[in-house]
């Protein structure tokens, strides 16, 4: 081993340590490390930082943007209402939640649906009266197995491809990854696992409650929605709507023309033109301002200035020196005033019957309004209320650009799967074209790119380059050759356990950068084709299953799930074993390991 290669082998075990033992993010350490390789001369700093110009590390800046336009529109969580609809049994909500999950996984990043399901998923297990401990973990192990099917359903697959890209011209047996290169191999380990989830997953799992959340909130809030011309429930009852058995609220009474229904059972029919009154928890309100077929505060939110973008849910509890104390809603103007619409009351203690209209406010009020960006701002120095506070993604969906957000999408798909641009330029044209249609506003877009995931990705290509450059990747292999793993097949069942161990040690795309050298030295080492070996190690990059820290996702649902850390373990041996025999099957029958 040269000097170079040593220090190269020293700084990524630092990058490891630091990372096991938390003292840095992974962002952190791995762009430490590498910095300090190109301060010592190991590596040259054009070579060192060419992740942050490599396509695919761009790729999955630009899907970031696209997945906020799907997330602010409002698309998935429309389309899961009525594709999940009411199972009769646990493994029939399973094969609901699985199957939908998979496939949006495999042409969105998987950490965005499993941010805009988890609360989906939350309310519907209560009305099937599901433990939500048994969905959400098969939530997140979904949407990794659905990440897997194409080029760009996992930040690993496209760091793979961009790895594999800038070694094309140093080794010739190579090829560029295209969209649909490694779904031969994923359908059937896709499939394969989702079986192992639907079968083990009721005995496996056991019923969790999840810490205290904002639906525990005492506060009973009122809200009045209409149903407006042209609604998705017009002329449909209150069972077919959706709107019996809502999680954390109720359907107190409609209010038809100058009519009141109360006591409404699930047969009632509703038509355009009804007031719904609704009970129930802050989370209830923000998920009904959110019902695709129902407005909300019509004759008020809509005379607000300004879209519907630049607006945000806030709660606020009435002082009592707010000049409006003692006067009905309708009587204060306080959309003039304030430039905000009360969509909810809660009054401690007591519920508040009718409409938001003819509410009587109170000190002491909690109200959830609809206000500009700035409310929070220049409400700060007032007296008018006690708190104000924003409630975190609150803010109103906006539906009526989901049509344009899936077209995008359709188009993002269908560019790259016929190459008719490289994945790259289609990626920042759809982006482009999610801010061009304000499916996401140019801030949303900003916020959306996770910095810490793309400085991750793009030091691990340098630390990459490093292995290439100095010449450990062939030392590595060499070390694997002499201990007797001389076969194609062994050296291929060698790379992809490597690759699995550097993933529940370190971040997945870190891992993959770090052994796809590795594995084509190894390959060339054994004589066998490279491809397979790439393949693998997307697979085994994407297969981490065993802990909550080994995967973004499975670290999202562990508190919502109330989850264990030998829960993971519980279910997810099984499953990774079961990837890992099938992977190892296909990948040389499909790409066989001989030159």
């Amino acid at each position: 081993m040269t000097v170079d290669g040593l220090l190269t082998l020293l700084a990524i075990g630092v990058a490891f340590a630091i990372m096991m033992t938390g003292l840095a993010t992974p962002d952190i350490a791995l762009l430490g490390v590498l910095v300090g390789l190109s301060a010592v001369g190991v590596i040259h700093p054009e070579l060192a930082f060419s992740g942050f110009s490599n396509t695919g590390m761009l790729t999955i800046a630009g899907l970031f943007i696209v997945a906020a336009g799907i997330r602010e529109t409002g698309l998935i969580a429309r389309l899961s209402g009525s594709i999940f609809g009411r199972p009769k049994s646990e493994r029939g909500a399973l094969f609901r939640l699985i199957v939908p999950t998979i496939v949006a996984s495999a042409f969105l990043n998987n950490t965005t649906i499993v941010a805009t399901l988890m609360p989906v998923v939350s309310d519907w297990s209560k009305k099937i009266q599901i433990p939500v401990s048994k969905l959400l973990m098969p939530l997140s192990f979904a949407s990794i197995l659905g990440g897997m099917c194409t080029l760009i359903g996992t930040s690993t697959n496209l760091v793979v491809a961009g790895l594999v890209e800038d070694l094309l011209d140093d080794h010739p047996s190579l090829h560029s990854i295209q969209m649909f290169d490694i779904t031969p191999i994923a359908i059937l380990v896709v499939a394969i696992g989702s079986v192992v989830l639907l079968v083990l997953s009721p005995i496996l799992l056991t019923n969790r409650k999840p810490p205290i959340s904002t639906s525990d909130d005492p506060k009973e809030y009122t809200m009045e929605l209409l149903i407006p011309t042209g609604s998705s429930i017009d002329n449909t009852s209150i069972d077919e709507a959706g709107l019996r058995h809502l999680p954390g609220a109720f359907l107190m009474e409609v209010i038809r023309n100058s009519e009141i229904l109360s006591a409404v059972d699930a047969s009632t029919t509703l038509y355009v033109g009804d007031r719904l009154i609704f009970v129930g928890d802050v989370d209830a309100m923000i998920d009904l301002q959110r019902f695709p077929g129902l407005a909300a505060a019509p004759d008020q939110i809509f005379k607000l200035d300004g879209p519907r973008l630049r607006r945000e849910i806030i709660e606020a509890v009435v002082s009592k020196r707010n000049p409006y104390v003692g006067k009905t809603i309708r009587e204060t103007g306080f959309r003039t005033h304030y430039q905000a619409v009360i969509i909810a009351v809660a009054r401690s203690g007591q519920r508040v019957d009718g409409r938001i209209g003819d509410i009587v406010l109170e000190p002491g009020d909690a109200l959830l309004l609809e206000a500009p960006n700035d409310f929070l701002r220049a409400q700060r120095n007032r007296n008018d209320f006690i708190l104000v506070s924003s409630i975190q993604g609150a803010k109103p969906p906006r539906f009526e650009r989901s049509g344009v957000a899936g077209l995008i999408l359709v188009g993002l798909v269908s560019v790259v799967a016929f190459g008719i641009v490289p994945p790259v330029t289609a990626t920042f044209l759809a982006a482009g074209g999610m801010i061009i249609s304000r499916s996401c506003t140019l801030q949303e877009a900003r916020n959306a790119l996770d910095l810490s995931v793309l400085v991750t990705i793009a030091s691990a290509f340098g630390l990459g380059a490093a292995v290439s450059h100095t010449g450990l990747d062939l030392w590595i292999a060499d070390q694997i050759f002499t201990v007797g793993i001389v076969s194609p097949f062994m050296a291929l069942l060698c790379i992809y356990g490597l690759t699995f161990l550097l993933t529940e040690l370190i971040t997945n795309s870190a891992a993959a950068v770090l052994t796809v050298p590795i594995g084509i030295a190894l390959a060339e080492q054994v004589g066998a084709a490279p491809m397979p070996f790439v393949f693998a190690i997307m697979i085994s990059a994407s297969s981490s299953f065993l802990t909550p820290i080994g995967y973004q996702t499975n670290l999202m649902v562990l508190n919502a799930g109330g989850y264990h850390p030998l829960d993971y373990t519980r279910l997810g041996l099984p499953l990774t074993l079961t990837v890992g025999a099938v992977s190892l099957i296909v990948i040389p029958i499909l790409y066989p390991l001989a030159l």
